[in-house]
């Protein structure tokens, strides 16, 4: 079978490593004789693996000793609510900068009152605002800083006047980040921390604890925090996963070499779209993401999509169908995404280019 190369917005590709073990662990988990779908989570070999997961995630992000890492089911979705029930007391503010921003503010404003500090749904979320003021009397302000549908990202950590709470599903560990400037992180693991089916929160305790409602057991980060993930059967294979993806991004050199890698391979994609007379990119060029990169045909040729789809498929590109609220093309350049896959698609592109130009 000819080389694929993987370029889905999520559950994304992985590395081959973390495969691998996967699929090993899937017959003998760590020489137990039983397979990791069937393992107990009390047993002491899985409790190792929990164990090395969160120190992991607390070393490759220099996470603060004020902090804990927790893991819970329902993706980054769930966590929309998760948050205003254990933040929200009076009032919360939003940066409204996509399709994921806006449905987390829609979250916070079913249990009280939030409100989008600003928006940039004027231009179709093609930009991140720039300019507005976080009122000082909020309980917490929500980002998102990666927009997989547009292709922006914040891609510094802002200073915050209140308890920065920040999304970071599909831009986490592509850069060192400042946790000490956020009173929570995070995101579902599907985009550079493993496979679906987990979300990763990492939580300063002393923010917790401030909201006078009651919150049902299920969806208080206290209990999780306290029964270290495994209030309940923890999603145990998608942990798994997440842990060796984790070792993989520390064996090559951790958040900082691989932001220097999404930097490159970003670079190269960009570089080509602004080059090629039959594509052109959407996203504002100072707000570009480096994980997600959306573009479209170019004017003048925009009856070459399905086209262009056709041919990319036939030489192994998988995932760049544009989402299906914007259409166009998008490719997904996460951690385990290589400078390979992304030279492949440029040379895809030049060749189409080379047809019909």
């Amino acid at each position: 079978m000819s080389k694929v190369h993987v370029f889905n917005a999520g559950p994304c590709v992985l590395p081959q490593v973390a495969i691998d073990n996967a699929v090993s662990a899937l017959k003998d988990f760590n020489g137990t004789g039983v397979s990791v779908l069937s393992i107990s989570h009390r047993t002491k070999e899985w409790e190792a693996v929990m164990d090395e997961c969160r120190s992991l995630w607390k070393e490759l992000l220099n996470i603060p000793d004020d902090y804990e890492v927790v893991f819970l089911g329902g993706g980054a979705s769930l966590q929309f609510l998760y948050v205003a029930m254990n933040f929200l007391e009076k009032k919360a503010g939003y940066l409204d900068t996509g399709v994921w921003a806006h449905k987390a503010l829609k979250e916070a404003q079913g249990l009280g009152n939030a409100e989008a500090v600003a928006c940039s749904a004027d231009k179709n979320y093609s930009y991140i605002p720039k300019g507005y003021v976080i009122p000082s009397d909020l309980d917490y302000f929500h980002i998102t800083t990666n927009n997989t549908i547009y292709g922006t990202e914040i891609k510094e950590d802002i200073d915050c006047p209140v308890p920065l709470i920040a999304d970071m599903s599909s831009d986490i560990l592509s850069r060192p980040v400042d946790v000490s400037k956020y009173a929570m992180i995070y995101g579902g693991a599907q985009k550079n921390a493993g496979c679906a089916g987990v979300a990763f929160a990492i939580i300063r305790k002393s923010a917790l604890g401030k909201v006078s409602r009651y919150i049902p057991t299920m969806l208080d980060y206290r209990i999780h925090i306290d029964k270290e993930s495994m209030f309940n059967t923890p999603p145990v294979f998608s942990i798994y996963v997440m842990n060796e993806t984790l070792k993989w991004l520390k064996s090559i050199g951790g958040v900082k070499k691989m932001h220097e890698l999404d930097v490159k391979k970003a670079g190269t994609l960009y570089a080509e779209i602004d080059r090629n007379a039959l594509f052109t990119g959407t996203a504002a060029k100072e707000d570009r993401s480096i994980m997600n990169v959306p573009f479209v045909m170019a004017q003048g040729y925009e009856n070459l999509q399905d086209e262009f789809l056709s041919f990319s498929k036939e030489r192994g590109m998988v995932g760049i169908k544009g989402h299906r609220s914007v259409g166009g093309f998008r490719a997904s350049l996460y951690n385990a995404c290589s400078q390979e896959d992304v030279d492949a698609l440029v040379v895809c592109m030049q060749e189409f280019e080379k047809i019909h130009k």
